[in-house]
């Protein structure tokens, strides 16, 4: 699946409160497990599919958010659900901070212009 997002996904992991209709009209809730988020959306996994363009509700202690969905795909252990926020919505760390969340950005290690540290008894050092 392509990358449609314009800001960067932080992965993260909580649970949170999710409520929508179905399609046949019957109020729905569920928990799910919060994968990533931004600014502008989310990324849940859970037990059940929900249909595109479904209007969510998310909710936490410290969130209260309304998005669409705009995939579901089945992956191994259950649904994983895109939602993007819906206009006058979107995510601050400052309001909500998930129990676990990474910048995968700070997982690339920058390459040293240093030489690495010799052993001993290489050439040029003197051993004892």
């Amino acid at each position: 699946m392509q990358e449609r997002r314009a800001e960067p996904r932080m992965l993260c992991a909580d649970l949170i409160r999710v409520h929508w209709t179905d399609e046949s009209g019957r109020q729905r809730e569920a928990v799910a497990n919060l994968e990533d988020i931004s600014h502008s959306g989310a990324c849940l996994q859970l037990d059940s599919p929900i249909a595109e363009d479904t209007l969510l509700r998310l909710e936490h202690p410290k969130l209260d958010l309304f998005g669409r969905v705009r995939y579901c795909i089945f992956r191994d252990t259950g649904y994983f659900v895109g939602i993007r926020f819906e206009p006058g919505y979107a995510w601050s760390q400052r309001r909500f901070r998930p129990k676990h969340l990474l910048d995968p950005r700070r997982l690339f290690v920058r390459k040293s212009t240093s030489s690495p540290p010799r052993p001993n008894g290489s050439p040029g050092e003197r051993t004892h």
